[in-house]
């Protein structure tokens, strides 16, 4: 059972509505966490609520990008939250612009959030929702994860991508990971 969701991102109004805080992004338009209260703690903010599996915690690290593994064991120890029972929301390079999807494990795509969630926890085996931004056809990739989304993306993002992952989000929530991973393991939210 999923106990902690992170959701990496970078701390400072400039990356705001960055491509690599697509999953601040998307935990602002998440509905069932409208009126929850955010405490500061563990180097981030985070939240705690009801699910039908029991509580569960929600944690936005704000040690940027890079640092942000600390933040997420520094809750997690405290807790005593598994590595196996953490989801982590991240943007991913990998994926298209447009899909999404849930994943056990596996590598770190060159993400630097990630490798120090490795670093940090020991290992890569975490659970993971994966927010596509697609891979630049330049080799800038730190300008471009850092560069905001255009007015055309931003529209698909809140008028479809965020909508279709949020009912993923509510199915992992709800009928647990397994359920989730099942039927949202890559999903193209534009066609």
């Amino acid at each position: 059972m999923i106990q902690l969701y992170v959701f990496l991102g970078n701390h400072g109004q400039q990356y705001r509505n960055t491509r690599h805080n697509v999953a601040w992004q998307f935990l602002d338009s998440l509905g069932c966490v409208s009126g929850l209260t955010w405490r500061r703690g563990f180097k981030g903010q985070w939240t705690e609520m009801a699910s039908p599996a029991g509580k569960v915690w929600l944690l936005m690290p704000e040690t940027y990008m890079n640092l942000s593994g600390t933040s997420v064991a520094e809750f997690a120890r405290f807790y005593k939250v598994p590595p196996t029972d953490i989801l982590v929301v991240h943007d991913d390079l990998e994926l298209g612009f447009g899909f999404f999807g849930f994943k056990t494990g596996g590598g770190l795509g060159g993400h630097n959030g990630l490798r120090s969630m490795k670093d940090n926890l020991g290992t890569p085996d975490y659970q993971r929702l994966r927010i596509g931004i697609g891979r630049p056809n330049h080799t800038d990739i730190s300008g471009y994860v850092l560069s905001d989304f255009s007015r055309d993306e931003r529209e698909k993002l809140d008028c479809g991508i965020f909508p279709a992952a949020e009912r993923a989000f509510t199915v992992c929530l709800n009928e647990g990971f397994d359920k989730a991973l099942d039927q949202f393991k890559k999903v193209n939210a534009l066609v």
